[in-house]
């Protein structure tokens, strides 16, 4: 494990432990974002030990988190490498209490994810992927142990398997499965929030994931070195992979997270229509 996947680690971890803390109070200091999203002191108390963490090991590295104020572009453009950080992604499950929330850190270098960890705190369960050195790896580490994990392959004869957004569907995916069902004739689809979505297809338990619907940059960095480490692709609608920082908004385009790269996923999937 290189020096700075073992502090985002740690990082991640100490992070996690802060929101379980506040994951057990009655009151979780619910507030509205300008955006309509909600944020809670747990959101807050694990983006300042991520941006703290992150700067005292890594003083040279810039940090965006998604609670950080007055980054603009004109400051990030200049940024070859930087960790890019959701402190809690999946705010509404950590209110909903269903456990479904993760703590995602990602190194960006050169606008590719290349090391990320998303740690579950509910299960004390931590995913990494790291392309740096010439190889790359993939993993998970709960209570039991470390296990090396790959996307699996498609076979045709077993059900594709489908993960998507517990909170957003609507037409879009409609279309997507419509689409699907023309060509599997067996599909299983799984509903989950957060990350944890992209770590599926990552530890071979799901082949496609497709995203469309709005997210952010923080949302996916993390969870998509993770996914290319461990052998898929997260690319968007044209089949380019999703990069980063490449912009004045933060928003990502929508997406698929797939498993088997050696499937014509583009061929089958670019005529879907988005209402």
């Amino acid at each position: 494990m290189t020096d700075k996947l073992d502090a985002m680690n740690r990082i991640a971890r100490s992070a996690g432990a802060a929101i379980l803390d506040i994951y057990a109070d009655a009151d979780f200091g619910v507030e509205t974002k300008a955006d309509d999203s909600p944020l809670t002191r747990a959101d807050l108390a694990a983006h300042r030990i991520i941006v703290a963490g992150l700067r005292d090991a890594f003083p040279d590295i810039p940090v965006l988190s998604e609670e950080s104020d007055g980054l603009g572009f004109e400051e990030r453009r200049q940024w070859q490498s930087y960790f890019l950080v959701d402190p809690l992604d999946g705010t509404k499950e950590f209110i909903s209490r269903n456990g479904e929330f993760t703590v995602n850190i990602a190194f960006i270098d050169q606008h590719v994810p290349v090391t990320g960890v998303v740690y579950v705190p509910v299960k004390d369960v931590l995913y990494a992927g790291d392309r740096t050195g010439g190889r790359a790896t993939a993993w998970v580490e709960s209570a039991s142990g470390r296990s090396d994990i790959r996307v699996r392959a498609l076979d045709q004869q077993s059900p594709l398997t489908v993960v998507a957004s517990r909170r957003h569907g609507g037409e879009a995916l409609q279309a997507c499965m419509q689409t699907l069902e023309s060509h599997f004739e067996h599909i299983e689809t799984t509903n989950m929030g957060s990350s944890l979505k992209l770590c599926l297809v990552a530890e071979g338990k799901a082949d496609l994931y497709p995203r469309l619907a709005p997210t952010s940059e923080w949302d996916t960095a993390a969870a998509q070195a993770v996914v290319e480490a461990a052998g898929g692709r997260v690319v968007d609608m044209a089949f380019n992979d999703l990069r980063y920082n490449t912009k004045e908004d933060i928003l990502n385009p929508f997406f698929y997270v797939v498993a088997d790269t050696s499937f014509d996923w583009h061929g089958l999937l670019r005529d879907v229509s988005i209402p």
